[in-house]
């Protein structure tokens, strides 16, 4: 794939790899469809995105679409599964089976993209021994010791805030460079590590706002 508007080495606008899967959403529904091609006009307009603003997004990846015709859905989808780092498996654990931890555990979605839930792990001794997604779930002084035996990709942490630094630091030791945040606290971790978080309570409060601001505008 060539390059273009892009330096080696220089980093993507955190905005561009936010729409990123925005778009693999997107196209997986046209092609579900069988919509054959769209062009970024159309395709702006249907997730709320300026046609130059998609255009700019794929161009720090490479050349895509041909003017006058647009997009081919279902080549531009492979490309976008290209970017976003989808051609290969993810081993994953979870750490926390408690009413979250079981939903993300059970969402099919993951196992299908390539993503992994290869163990689950919790510290109360009424969750451990229950089989849940596909996996017996295990007490957390195992953590360690699975992690040296399994290279693992990404830490999932679905745990009370009183428990995911210490689990995060286990992930850490045990190599793993990529950890899914869903604890309502910051984590600690070095520069190598990756952390997205996922605060339910923050996307909450900002919907709260725009219903809010709304609201305002209507008196």
């Amino acid at each position: 794939m060539t390059l273009r508007g892009r330096k080696k080495g220089e980093t993507v606008p955190k905005g561009v790899v936010f729409r990123l899967p925005i778009y693999f959403r997107y196209l997986t529904e046209l092609q579900s469809q069988g919509v054959e091609r769209i062009s970024s006009a159309q395709l702006g307009e249907a997730l709320d995105f300026t046609a130059a603003q998609i255009r700019s997004d794929l161009s720090y990846f490479g050349s895509f679409g041909q003017q006058g015709y647009g997009y081919n859905v279902t080549t531009l989808l492979g490309q976008v599964r290209n970017i976003l780092g989808m051609s290969r498996d993810y081993a994953m654990v979870l750490i926390g089976a408690g009413n979250l931890g079981k939903a993300i555990g059970s969402y099919d979605w993951f196992r299908a993209q390539g993503f992994e839930i290869k163990a689950i792990f919790d510290i109360d001794p009424h969750l451990v021994g229950n089989f849940h997604g596909g996996c017996t779930i295990r007490p957390t002084s195992e953590l360690g010791t699975y992690l040296e035996e399994n290279p693992t990709d990404i830490g999932i942490i679905a745990t009370p805030k009183d428990a995911s630094q210490e689990m995060c630091d286990l992930l850490v030791q045990g190599g793993v460079r990529s950890i899914w945040n869903f604890s309502p606290t910051h984590l600690n971790v070095p520069a190598s590590v990756i952390v997205e978080d996922m605060h339910l309570t923050d996307s909450l409060l900002r919907l709260a706002f725009r219903l809010h601001e709304r609201s305002l505008k209507k008196q």
